[in-house]
């Protein structure tokens, strides 16, 4: 969209309250994702992977430091504006899928156009066209209880994806799913990679971050092990 990098964070903090108490999740984090990246986060509970997570795609505000999302200060933004810019830049994949149940595949993967004003028949065609894309062109009316848990990770993919977003987050996406069905989803995040979709994939797995192009890894809200040459660190 801005021409630059997708993100970038600079020493980038987020300090939480609770019950009086100041708990940083964030302590400095400085990182840049190019477009068509693809970078997995690694990091144990309460390392702050997460956190940063929520930042990087606009659910959440630093407490200091500077984040650019589509070349835009997120410090200068409205709530209207930032969820504008969640709608057009960033695509989101749950470990939970968070699929509306009483809803079709089609219309589960509309939703997002929705909040762009886009009239019915053309989100329901560029649903179907989502769903295709993720090998779902033969589910577009079922139900998420009708389908596999592999088949609805693919839908809430298709759902990231329907908003044509420059970046995908994906956090824990195999997390609820069996092994062959996870390597299926992974190779679903890795093609898309190659069609130039940005991916930035939490996960606790080694195996799985090991899959993308780069990775780093996250202890006490810090970035302590970037992968070599990649220039991303806290200095």
């Amino acid at each position: 969209m801005s021409g630059g990098p997708a993100i970038v964070a600079v020493d980038v903090t987020r300090t939480y309250q609770l019950d009086g108490v100041s708990v940083a999740a964030l302590r400095g984090v400085s990182l840049t994702v190019p477009d068509g990246d693809y970078l997995s986060i690694v990091g144990t509970s309460g390392s702050g992977k997460s956190t940063l997570m929520h930042l990087l795609g606009g659910l959440d505000r630093p407490t200091g430091g500077t984040l650019m999302i589509g070349g835009r200060d997120v410090a200068t933004l409205s709530p209207a504006e930032m969820a504008r810019l969640r709608n057009e830049t960033i695509g989101f994949v749950f470990q939970s899928f968070h699929l509306l149940a009483r809803t079709t595949a089609r219309d589960n993967v509309a939703l997002p156009l929705v909040y762009r004003g886009m009239g019915r028949r053309e989100r329901r065609a560029r649903a179907a066209e989502m769903l295709d894309r993720v090998g779902l062109a033969h589910r577009l009316d079922h139900r998420p209880n009708q389908m596999s848990g592999g088949e609805q990770q693919r839908v809430a993919i298709a759902r990231a994806l329907v908003t044509a977003p420059s970046v995908l987050l994906a956090d824990e996406p195999t997390g609820n799913l069996d092994s062959t069905t996870g390597q299926s989803v992974l190779a679903l995040l890795e093609s898309l990679n190659a069609e130039g979709v940005a991916i930035v994939l939490v996960t606790h797995d080694r195996e799985v971050a090991a899959r993308a192009g780069r990775q780093i890894v996250m202890r006490d809200g810090l970035i302590v092990d970037p992968a070599p040459g990649t220039g991303d660190g806290d200095g």
